[in-house]
């Protein structure tokens, strides 16, 4: 059966009537609570099931341990380039930790190098991440094809891409005159198209390996609204090309309730870190500690339970303990505020 297409304002109002439905259920099995006690005690019904990891270097046998004791069931490992023999020794003593590699940060690639033999090197630097990732045991390596700068871009509050879906090829960045961003549009249709020639080849060894390669919504000022950042994922129209979501990167370009509807079935792995929006910042703002940002968290707990995004959730941040990342994680996933 297929599901029905809500429209935005629909989404974004249904994802906080969600957390309404676990009082209803209190409510139905005689218990006297309201609303607000039952959002902020987290006791809503989800049904989605998320699972909380951090990201670090090398896995060693101290970093597994402590995390375990701190309430981490994963990590992603940004240690890619590793031989798969190597990889499965660290499976092996991640697994005797309770802890699963459940992704391998690939980072930043350059598939739209000018230089062939630059971009070349980096495709089958891809291709040797994707292959520890087997050997790790993950199902993912998120993967940021390429970026571009040096150029005029609009702020991020002005962008109003116009793009061919079926190509993913930008007309439009903003309304009105685009001749001051010709430059930045032509770098981003070239990374597009260089980038699909790049995945293209990689998909055949994710098949080999059973490691999906998730595109990261990133820094790199390409696709940076989440219609055309989900057209990008959409266009392979493959099992092992999906979004790997970072739910902080983007706000300043728009909600992260946007980018969770946008990305609906594509979402493999979901990051998280908060961002508080500065207009007046060069940046457009700064990341922060979670909870302390610009991210309504119980909105995007709502919004996650909306798209049935089932999975993991990795911080990706050092602004607080690990004691503290592991409560404010516990919080995000019940739906409850995370800073009193």
């Amino acid at each position: 059966m297929q599901k029905q297409q809500l429209s935005r304002r629909q989404f974004l109002g249904t994802s906080t009537a969600i957390a309404a439905t676990g009082a209803l259920a209190l409510a139905s099995q005689g218990k006297n609570v309201t609303f607000a006690e039952e959002t902020t005690s987290g006791n809503v019904a989800y049904q989605s099931k998320l699972y909380k990891a951090l990201i670090c270097g090398e896995p060693t046998d101290e970093i597994c341990a402590e995390w375990k004791k701190n309430g981490f069931d994963g990590m992603e490992t940004s240690d890619w380039n590793v031989t798969p023999k190597k990889a499965e020794e660290k499976r092996v003593m991640a697994e005797s930790h309770g802890i699963k590699i459940h992704s391998v940060m690939r980072g930043w690639a350059e598939f739209n190098n000018k230089n062939d033999a630059v971009a070349r090197k980096t495709i089958d630097e891809t291709k040797t991440a994707l292959r520890a990732a087997a050997g790790y045991g993950a199902s993912t390596i998120l993967l940021v094809p390429c970026r571009v700068g040096g150029m005029d871009m609009p702020k991020p509050w002005e962008f109003k891409i116009d793009f061919d879906p079926a190509t993913c090829l930008v007309r439009k960045v903003v309304d009105g005159d685009n001749a001051p961003y010709a430059e930045y549009i032509e770098a981003q249709n070239r990374s597009t198209e260089m980038s699909i020639k790049a995945i293209e080849e990689l998909i055949p060894v994710a098949a080999e390996t059973g490691v999906i390669i998730g595109v990261e919504n990133v820094w790199n000022n390409l696709w940076v609204k989440p219609e055309l950042a989900a057209a990008f994922v959409r266009y392979f129209n493959n099992p092992w090309v999906k979004t790997y979501l970072d739910l902080g990167n983007h706000v300043k370009y728009a909600p992260v309730e946007e980018w969770l509807e946008a990305g609906g079935g594509s979402l493999v792995k979901l990051h998280v870190k908060d961002f508080k929006i500065n207009k007046g910042s060069a940046n457009g703002g700064d990341f922060v500690a979670i909870g302390e940002g610009s991210i309504n968290w119980p909105s995007v707990r709502n919004a996650i339970e909306l798209v049935n995004y089932n999975g993991w959730m990795s911080i990706e941040s050092d602004a607080l303990s690990i004691e503290e990342h592991s409560k404010r994680l516990d919080s995000i996933i019940a739906g409850k505020p995370l800073v009193s």
